[in-house]
């Protein structure tokens, strides 16, 4: 049987000396949609962080896409997070450059040598996300759900193995927060595993899947009909 994408046990995650989660056991398979749901101030962030590196594990066990939580360097991070995709609440691109020149970044950033390969992969993940005509706009010229496209085209540029959307859909009206969830939606079809981090319940309602909570210090799975 192969490894879960990520594995968490009697794991306790801080911020500083602050405990905000403890004693989680959470497995996430390679292919599954995965919600993190819970009040502002229950540790979604938090746990998100711990997951990407931010946040170091210092107790309990943990495995992301191969990489051990709990014993993991400084050195290992960059490496670690070139197998996740990670998406923002507030999309972090950068306005100064082109959407192209935004994904060029990236690719730079993580050793991507080949220009015509690096063009190529460009243009495949904003056909993923249907955006493929806006390559050569400013950040600032697109609207917030095509920002929020463009940030999910970028967590796709490496072909993670995981991508951890943190309120993707957070500074989005209802309509548009809808087509970003459209477009996540169809990216988990097509294999790709996604753990996605909402206060929005609606979206919950209309796209139903395994629903982690956090309550209480607590992480827990939650039958769909009691969120």
């Amino acid at each position: 049987m192969s490894q879960p994408v990520l594995f968490l046990k009697d794991a306790s995650i801080f911020q500083r000396e602050s405990l905000i989660l403890s004693d989680v056991c959470v497995t996430v398979e390679k292919g599954e949609f995965v919600y993190l749901i819970g009040k502002t101030g229950t540790g979604k962030s938090s746990f998100m962080k711990t997951l990407y590196g931010d946040l170091p594990l210092t107790k309990g066990q943990g495995n992301i896409v191969g990489y051990d939580l709990d014993s993991l360097k400084e050195s290992d991070i960059p490496f670690l997070r070139r197998k996740l995709g990670v998406v923002f609440q507030d999309f972090k691109l950068l306005n100064d450059r082109t959407v192209k020149d935004n994904l060029l970044f990236v690719l730079n950033a993580t050793g991507w040598k080949d220009k015509p390969a690096m063009n190529n992969r460009i243009d495949e993940v904003l056909d993923k996300v249907r955006m493929k005509t806006k390559n050569f706009k400013y950040p600032y010229q697109l609207s917030g759900g095509e920002q929020q496209r463009i940030a999910i085209a970028r967590a796709l540029l490496n072909d993670p193995e995981l991508i951890l959307a943190d309120e993707p859909t957070g500074n989005l009206d209802p309509q548009t927060s809808v087509e970003v969830m459209e477009v996540l939606q169809e990216i988990n079809k097509n294999g790709n595993t996604i753990l996605m981090a909402t206060h929005d319940y609606a979206l919950l309602l209309k796209y139903p899947s395994k629903t982690l909570k956090c309550d209480d210090s607590q992480v827990f799975e939650v039958v769909q009909k009691t969120v």
